[in-house]
């Protein structure tokens, strides 16, 4: 009698790889998801995360190691695996010269499912999806929005337990990003694993069980949002200026009083550091009239995950930590 699969990890990946010639895109690489949670998989572009998600939906073969989605293995069961996963990737997938309506009952069909079923099954996604109204219109003349949600309709035409989520929201306005959100929450409220990616660290904040942070290739940090930004993050004192030439200035007189370096966003004309316990708002004051600076606001704030995400994925912080080389990914994930 055939034994049935272990499911109470919807995920598992052990010491997984992917090279290129002499480059690594991804190496030790573990990660395990329990079933009805939410993964963040965070990281610049070239970090890895593409080439993460091209391997556990069996799009790509590892170079060494080995995973499993739902029991099977991604390499030795590819079609065992396939009838488990949904997939919305970074490119939108659905047919502009059909309808909503006619895209999610072609990828009915592919799945075989009978002509009937495929076409209710789809008229009941446009509903909850909130496209019901445009399902019998040419999806070229859907919105950004609609279309990603019909991309996500597609994904969840078989009902899969695992849904792989390749940044799905780039592009969208913040009401239609808010309404994805709501969606996603619940499909796992129903039971369903949702690994995402994504650049939008406020998204992975507000969805995330858990946070998984690559950098050129390499897992450099691990644990929920909470857990990363205790650890990672701290309070920081943020300065904010009216003139662009004071932010250097800014981020030398903070030198002195915060217990880390400074960060300048020239985008929002404002620096921040990290503040430890005895750090006082006084002292920034005092440091910042010293160096002829004057600040339009000054504050203390709690971390956020940019402030982990800067703080273990800059260049600075590559070079205090000194990890071992590992090359970006090549243009042939890029590409995906």
């Amino acid at each position: 009698m055939k034994q049935e699969p272990n499911t109470s990890h919807a995920v598992v990946a052990e010491g997984l790889g992917k090279r290129y010639g002499d480059q690594w895109a991804l190496r030790e690489f573990d990660l395990v998801v329990p079933t009805g949670s939410v993964l963040g998989l965070l990281g610049h572009n070239g970090a890895g995360k593409t080439t993460a998600i091209r391997i556990l939906t069996t799009l790509a073969a590892p170079s060494e190691g080995r995973a499993t989605v739902v029991g099977h293995d991604v390499v030795t069961e590819p079609l065992q695996v396939r009838e488990q996963i949904g997939l919305t990737s970074q490119s939108p997938t659905v047919d502009g010269l059909l309808s909503g309506a006619a895209n999610l009952e072609m990828i009915g069909r592919l799945y075989h499912l009978p002509a009937k079923v495929a076409r209710a099954r789809g008229a009941e996604l446009l509903t909850e999806l909130g496209l019901d109204d445009a399902g019998d219109r040419l999806v070229k003349d859907y919105s950004g929005g609609m279309r990603r949600r019909l991309d996500l309709a597609a994904s969840l035409v078989a009902s899969p337990p695992v849904l792989f989520l390749d940044e799905p929201t780039t592009g969208l306005d913040p009401e239609s990003r808010n309404e994805l959100w709501d969606i996603l929450r619940q499909l796992v409220g129903g039971g369903t694993t949702v690994i995402l990616t994504t650049q939008y660290l406020e998204e992975a904040d507000v969805l995330a069980d858990d946070i998984v942070l690559l950098d050129h290739g390499k897992i450099v940090a691990t644990g929920t949002p909470t857990q990363l930004k205790a650890q990672h993050g701290g309070e920081r004192v943020v300065v904010t200026v009216d003139d662009p030439e004071q932010l250097a200035g800014v981020a030398r007189a903070l030198e002195g009083v915060a217990a880390g370096p400074a960060e300048i966003d020239r985008e929002e004309l404002l620096v921040t550091a990290p503040a430890s316990e005895s750090t006082r708002l006084i002292e920034v004051v005092r440091a910042l009239e010293d160096g002829g600076i004057d600040a339009h606001d000054v504050r203390r704030r709690e971390s956020t995950l940019d402030d982990v995400f800067f703080s273990l994925t800059s260049p600075r912080a590559r070079h205090r930590e000194a990890p071992t080389p590992v090359p970006a990914e090549t243009n042939e994930e890029a590409a995906a």
